[in-house]
């Protein structure tokens, strides 16, 4: 499992989008048991949250004791460094697991491995994430296409495929279950944008190896040019939910 997101943890739950009820209603419709839930690849929390009203207790994982200290303090959520391949919890004893953003990070064989070990009987898994951001603005839009399949092209990880495949590509070795098309919709502003871009670990690679460059000097001059302007944007979310 990669660790690329311990630099910038506060930005990064500052900028990440959240998960709408719509998502987590989406999971939580197949689970009857909800005495515990695992979030694994938790980072910062942003899945974490969502979950924690409807649990008895949550353990949320991750790598990253930096993206674990910007999660959210809840009664009834224990955050602990882990990784997804080694967990600490006991024998069939989880109702749900979430991977939020993060399996593709993930070793599939030991991970799954874990899963069958901790789930209990008809316990169920969720896949869940986003992928790239579309704006309604036409050339806002091109900009951003531009800067992710053009600029940044050869600086993503191996593994931001099975993103842009949408998890269908991922090994997935449970009985899967129907899910609906779902989105994440928001209006920013131009610095909430920029910062959201900053998380990408694509663009940090690009920054790494070219320090005096500006990637995102296209999308500077156009906010520049609309001042104050909110965007409408949307991330379609991807989601596979299976039971052992």
């Amino acid at each position: 499992m990669k660790d690329l997101f311990s630099t910038g943890s506060a930005l990064y739950q500052q900028a990440r989008p959240s998960y709408s009820a719509e998502v987590v209603d989406s999971i939580l419709q197949h689970v009857a048991l909800r005495e515990l839930a695992w979030d694994c690849g938790a980072g910062s929390g942003q899945f974490t949250k969502g979950l924690a009203p409807y649990f008895q207790q949550v353990l949320a994982t991750d790598l990253s004791t930096e993206q674990l200290a910007q999660a959210p303090n809840l009664d009834n959520v224990r955050y602990e460094q882990a990784s997804a391949e080694h967990c600490p919890l006991a024998d069939h004893s989880v109702d749900l697991i979430t991977v939020a953003q993060a399996i593709h990070w993930f070793d599939f064989t030991a991970f799954y491995a874990e899963v069958r070990r901790v789930l209990k009987p008809q316990g169920h898994i969720a896949i869940v994430g986003y992928g790239l951001i579309q704006f309604e603005h036409a050339e806002l839009n091109q900009l951003l296409h531009d800067l992710y399949f053009v600029t940044l092209k050869g600086y993503w990880d191996a593994e931001r495929r099975y993103i842009d495949e949408e998890y269908r590509s991922i090994p997935f070795p449970f009985q899967e279950l129907a899910t609906p098309q779902l989105f994440l919709n928001y209006r920013w502003r131009s610095q909430q944008i920029l910062d959201y871009l900053q998380t990408w670990s694509g663009l940090k690679h690009y920054q790494q190896q070219h320090p005096t460059l500006q990637p995102c000097a296209a999308l500077h001059d156009f906010f520049s040019r609309h001042p104050q302007q909110e965007f409408a944007l949307s991330f379609p979310v991807l989601l596979r939910i299976g039971t052992v």
